[in-house]
Parts: C-alpha cells; sequence; structure tokens
C-alpha cells in the first residue's frame, strides 16, 4: 500500500516476475463499470479486440479499428486502480513494419493511459516486438490460434498439433528472446503449452491452453455467460447472467404493458419531497 492508502498499480516488471509463482488472473474489460469489477481480481486487464465481436456485433476481430480500442482503452482506464492494463493492437495497425506499429502503440498508450499493448504474431513479428521494447513499449506477445489471422487458418482451429508444434514452440522462444514480457499462448494442445512454459523465462497465459500455465485469461463476457454467439470449449461459464438478464427484463416488459411498472414509489408527487438533514429525502 502506498502512502495514500491506494494499492500500487501493477507494471510489466511486476507481470515478469511472477514467472513459476502464483499464477496470474487475467481477463478483457471493455468499460468503466466491468474495469471496476474485475479490477480487485485481476493482474492483468486487457482491452482485447474481441470487444468488436462483443460490444460491437461484428463477425470477427478483423474489423476493429484504432479508434475503437483508444476509446474502450480511455473508458476501462477510468475503472483500474491496481491491474495492469494492457491494450490489443487491432488488425492493421502494426503488422506493416516497427514504424508503423510503434507509432500506433505510442498513440494508444498517450491516449488511454495504458502500460502495455498486444500484438498477435510469433518469429514474423519478433523484429517489431524487438523494436518496440527497446524504445519504451512493453510488449505483450500473443502465439498459437491468432484471431487476426483466422482466414489464413481457415477458421478458429487447435494449433500446434503434431508436428506443427514446433512451429508454435519457436513462435514462443521467438517473442521472448526479442523482449516480450509475456506471452499470450491460445487454443494449443496442453503438452505443448506445458512444455513451453517450462522452457521460457517470462509468463505465460493460456487461454484453451494448459494449467500449467503461468496465468490464465478470459473474455469476461464468455465466463459471465453474457456472450453466446461464440461458445468455445476453454471457456468455463461462472454464471448465466445473460439468463438472469433476459428474465428480468421480460419480467419489466410484462408490468410495463399490464401498467404495474412504475408504481407509486417510483413516481413523484405534486408536493414537495420531506427533507432529511438538510437533503430532499
Amino acid at each position: 500500500m502506498s502512502a495514500t492508502g491506494q494499492a500500487k498499480t501493477l507494471t510489466p516488471p511486476d507481470i515478469a516476475t511472477r514467472k513459476g509463482k502464483t499464477p496470474l488472473v487475467c481477463l478483457t474489460a471493455y468499460t468503466t463499470p466491468v474495469a471496476r469489477l474485475v479490477d480487485p481480481h485481476c493482474d492483468v486487464v486487457l482491452v482485447g479486440d474481441s470487444v468488436g465481436m462483443v460490444l460491437h456485433g461484428l463477425p470477427s476481430t478483423l474489423g476493429v479499428t484504432l479508434d475503437m480500442m483508444v476509446m474502450h482503452g480511455q473508458a476501462v482506464r477510468r475503472g483500474l486502480e491496481r491491474a495492469l492494463m494492457v491494450v490489443d493492437m487491432p488488425f492493421g495497425s502494426y503488422e506493416e513494419g516497427p514504424d508503423q506499429a510503434f507509432r500506433s502503440a505510442a498513440r494508444v498508450m498517450a491516449e488511454t493511459g495504458c502500460a502495455a499493448v498486444k500484438l498477435e504474431g510469433g518469429e514474423a513479428m519478433a523484429e517489431t516486438i524487438r523494436f518496440l521494447a527497446g524504445r519504451g513499449i512493453p510488449v505483450m506477445a500473443h502465439v498459437g490460434l491468432t484471431p487476426q489471422a483466422v482466414n489464413a487458418f481457415g477458421g478458429y482451429r487447435v494449433q500446434g498439433r503434431g508436428e506443427d508444434g514446433e512451429r508454435i514452440r519457436r513462435d514462443a522462444l521467438a517473442v521472448a528472446e526479442v523482449g516480450a514480457f509475456a506471452v499470450v499462448l491460445e487454443k494449443v494442445p496442453e503438452p505443448l503449452a506445458r512444455r513451453i512454459t517450462a522452457e521460457l523465462a517470462i509468463p505465460t497465459i493460456g487461454i484453451g491452453a494448459s494449467p500449467a500455465c503461468d496465468g490464465q485469461i478470459l473474455v469476461v463476457d464468455d465466463m459471465l455467460g453474457l456472450f453466446g454467439d461464440f461458445r468455445p470449449k476453454f471457456v468455463k461459464r461462472y454464471a448465466e447472467l445473460g439468463e438472469t438478464a433476459s428474465v428480468a427484463i421480460g419480467t419489466y416488459a410484462q408490468e410495463v404493458r399490464e401498467r404495474r411498472f412504475p408504481a407509486a414509489e417510483h413516481v413523484f408527487g405534486d408536493a414537495p419531497e420531506s427533507v432529511k438533514g438538510g437533503q430532499a429525502a
């Protein structure tokens, strides 16, 4: 705790030192209210480009823009006090080369107040990650199933089965070597994720990977049961808030149609409100 009594905000070096220790808890957030909910419990909060599918109804993450990531990053920043905030670099904002990646990442950090960015890709992105890390931009890498390459993969398929596992391993080793402070392993076979975690000196964060990873991440709307359009095998539903919300909305609609809402306690009379303690009750 600081002298002000507030918890210290976690940094990329703090996350890096958690290798092999208590697993890192990571979730996505896209809005201020959700950021406030997850902040006390999480080590890392990712403003993911999954926002395109979850909140904007896009068919994939490919339509997400840098402006969208900045807007949602600003909203999440307002709700965080403790967790490390990482913002996804959207498709088309960094692949051209290190210079483009730096301009995009610098804008994201300056306008959102995030402490790190995440980008997809292994060996192909190694020089870009080296360039960013060498210029003060902490990078969380992402290998395995990289959703921005969904068209190249032919869908959201498990990556790294059989002999293809060596490709994923090389990707993970490459991003660690050039300065990434952590790496997300998405939708890869469990033995492969376990092996990579044992080999890497930086934390691995699994999503559809292995309990041996140094941390886990899920899309918050998935684990709360709010997003039902896409239900990956690796998601555990910790609640079914979508069903609860649907029932509540249906009850509201019925009460409105039957003129049971608003009731007397929800409307205002013509006389002034009673005053208690100098303020209107």
